[in-house]
């Protein structure tokens, strides 16, 4: 029986890193980006500078949320796209409510809660291909590297920043257009604290689901695990879209630092 239980969870730990890992690693370094790059904007220029992004990069952090919540059933609620409350901090809000004995609804919440990420990570994408010539030569290495984390998403990046910052693109004006949009974006991706709460309620029932999923298999001795990395395989462009989004919400903080936070500590002195 202690093995049983001990290779069920194993079992559900190992799927859990190979499907849901990338939401919770980048999805924790995106927050970390994002909060840092609001407190340079806010120590130097104030509440004004968060808004000069999040005029565009709030609707579409909502509207991630309205699309899932849409995908997985929930009924919407009071819906503000952009409503900033400099006092509470807040920028703008979807409710929405759901049925608790539907699993899949339940399951929903955490998608619902990552939405951002996921919505907002296709959106600098697209963006990308709309206002960028030769966007498909910039994605291409990213998409087609190994989108582990590894030495060659590493090369992968650097390709990706050769490609975008070249002469022909500095010089045209649809390339700073699309690097506006896309750190406006990249701004407020992240999942709020309450988005946060919602993916650990719908987190919940997944690993419940995958319990059950695996009981059965492992009594008469297959081992799902082994069904794994291919689900991995399947689900690599989300990485690459992931990797992408923390490439420019980098970009995003660095610029904040240089054109705001040094230059504003330079001057105090």
């Amino acid at each position: 029986m202690k093995e049983f239980f001990t290779t069920l969870l194993q079992a559900v730990a190992i799927e859990l890193l190979g499907i849901l890992g990338v939401f919770f690693l980048l999805g924790y370094v995106l927050s970390k980006l994002q909060e840092a790059t609001h407190n340079n904007y806010r120590n130097t220029i104030g509440w004004r500078g968060v808004l000069c992004t999040a005029w565009i990069g709030t609707p579409i952090h909502e509207l991630g949320h309205i699309f899932f919540a849409k995908v997985f059933r929930h009924k919407l609620g009071e819906i503000h796209f952009f409503r900033p409350n400099k006092t509470t901090g807040e920028l703008g809000h979807v409710e929405h409510s759901y049925d608790r004995r539907s699993l899949y609804q339940q399951i929903g919440n955490f998608f619902i809660g990552a939405a951002p990420m996921l919505f907002g990570s296709v959106v600098l994408v697209m963006l990308l291909y709309f206002l960028v010539p030769n966007a498909k030569d910039i994605f291409l290495p990213l998409a087609t590297s190994d989108t582990s984390l590894s030495f060659s998403s590493l090369f992968a990046i650097k390709d990706i920043l050769v490609g975008l910052f070249s002469m022909n693109h500095i010089s045209d004006v649809s390339f700073w257009i699309f690097l506006y949009l896309s750190f406006c974006i990249s701004a407020h991706i992240a999942p709020s604290k309450q988005d946060r709460k919602g993916m650990w309620k719908g987190f919940f029932w997944m690993v419940l689901v995958l319990i059950i999923f695996n009981i059965i298999p492992i009594l008469i001795g297959i081992n799902l695990t082994a069904y794994v990395s291919r689900i991995y395989a399947s689900i690599t462009i989300i990485t690459a879209l992931f990797l992408y989004t923390l490439i420019i919400s980098t970009l995003h903080y660095l610029v904040s630092i240089l054109v705001l936070a040094l230059p504003y500590r330079l001057l105090r002195r």
